[in-house]
């Protein structure tokens, strides 16, 4: 043992043991902190740590069997007999030890700083959290915060974006039922791209932890949908799967996806939450087809004509299939909207029939009669009575339809703006609207009532 440590002082294997590890240290420090400024793989640094630690033995031996004299390099001398072999017996022991000693540091490394897994994930981001808190004033982002960016069309058709973007906006209007996520608004996302190249910069615009990501694909009487979550923080892809049905399968998918990430982020479901997520809405292909087309239209084209081919759409949805509900709501909607936002073209159209608001109850109450415990019905019910003039039945639908659903943003901005702001009950009104701006700090139409209710109150 004695001669073995000789010669490794004589042939300064020391020396370039302990060189060795302080130029890999420094190697792995720079690499730590440029990779990430050029986007690097995350791959990159483990694998460069291994090679750093293969190269840890090589080096030894390499020390061991050479010599850097000023003639240059030079084989060391091993002797002859005896000596050699049992230099070279030191020589494979040498290899062997630095292998060891390689191992253990890229083992040291690695438990100090593995990768983040699903296990590591929450803690992770829970730190994330504390950061933007501990650094200014705003809300702590909640681990059960959610966004959905919308759905890339990978259909060769590009008619077919309607498709893509319906099946968006159905999993989010799922996932909004349920009470123990928040859920970031459309209009919010829909200025980002399908799949951002900095996902840690959208979760924070947005104040969200989670991000999901899908794509769409219909070819003929079939549809590939694929959705991922992703930990905004972190990257890390927590969740995915991919979906292939006939389009006459295809009305479970949203509600199986808001099901799935439900579970992901320990949100609990209760059995009407369940129930209401998972409902089809029809067994009709063709007439969701229809619906789809409709809330595309009216989702991203504005005006009279455009509003006209939306309810041609959900028209013939309910045409289709007299028993789908939330297309005889969208259409009573849409009609209505069209009355009160427009102005009829035919000179001839008495001033009775424009204002024909007891018909759009009609239209509500047989919308109803399909849907009985559907807010958004409620809501827009409750717009056509007050209208009407009817404030106390608005008041009463309008507080049924927020017994039903009392995390929708638009139904308490509607209620604390439109309702309890024109009668002048500003507390009420604020109260209602504040709630919203809670469940959506991003929604626009909350901030905007806010600030008519403080205008009103004079303190604007």
């Amino acid at each position: 043992m004695t001669s073995f440590l000789s010669q490794l002082k004589q042939r300064r294997v020391y020396r370039v043991a302990i060189g060795y590890a302080i130029v890999a240290w420094l190697m792995v420090q720079i690499a730590a902190t440029v990779l990430p400024a050029f986007h690097a793989p995350e791959f990159v640094l483990p694998v460069l740590i291994v090679l750093l630690g293969v190269g840890f033995p090589v080096a030894l031996v390499l020390a061991w069997a050479f010599d850097v004299t000023p003639s240059g390099i030079e084989k060391t001398p091993d002797g002859t007999g005896t000596s050699a072999a049992r230099n070279m017996r030191y020589a494979w022991a040498l290899a062997g030890l630095g292998l060891l000693i390689a191992a253990v540091g890229v083992g040291a490394y690695w438990f100090w700083h593995r990768p983040v897994t699903k296990r590591t994930a929450t803690a992770e981001i829970s730190n994330v959290v504390a950061e933007k808190t501990a650094a200014g004033p705003g809300v702590a982002i909640s681990e059960k915060s959610i966004a959905v960016l919308p759905f890339e069309n990978l259909s060769s058709d590009k008619e077919n974006a309607y498709f893509a973007e319906g099946i968006q906006d159905e999993i989010l209007t799922r996932l909004s039922k349920i009470a123990a996520l928040k859920v970031i608004s459309r209009t919010s996302t829909q200025k980002y791209k399908s799949a951002p190249d900095n996902l840690r910069e959208v979760g924070s615009q947005l104040g969200v932890a989670n991000i999901l990501e899908g794509s769409v694909q219909k070819i003929a009487n079939a549809a590939h949908i694929n959705v991922q979550l992703i930990r905004a923080a972190t990257d890390e892809h927590v969740w995915a799967e991919s979906y292939n049905r006939k389009l006459d399968d295809v009305f479970s998918v949203e509600g199986e996806v808001a099901t799935a990430i439900a579970e992901q982020l320990n949100a609990k479901l209760t059995g009407a939450e369940h129930k209401e997520i998972t409902d089809k809405p029809t067994n009709n292909p063709v007439a969701y087809d229809a619906y789809l087309r409709g809330v595309a239209i009216e989702h991203n084209q504005y005006g009279y004509e455009s509003y006209q081919h939306a309810v041609t759409a959900y028209a013939q949805a309910v045409q289709l299939d007299p028993k789908f509900a939330l297309a005889w709501a969208r259409l009573a909607v849409l009609r209505s909207f069209l009355f009160f936002n427009s102005i009829d073209r035919n000179a001839n159209t008495p001033p009775a029939v424009l204002r024909d608001f007891e018909g759009a109850v009609t239209a509500y109450q047989e919308a109803q009669r399909r849907l009985p415990n559907n807010a958004f019905l409620l809501q827009n019910l409750a717009f056509v009575l007050r209208r009407a003039g009817r404030w106390q039945d608005a008041e009463t639908t309008y507080n049924k339809a927020l017994e039903l659903d009392p995390r929708d943003v638009s139904l308490l901005s509607s209620l604390g703006g439109e309702f309890y702001g024109y009668l002048r009950r500003f507390d009420d009104a604020r109260a209602l609207v504040d709630r919203a701006l809670e469940i959506s700090p991003d929604s626009e139409t909350a901030h905007a009532i806010k600030a008519s209710i403080l205008q009103n109150e004079g303190r604007l």
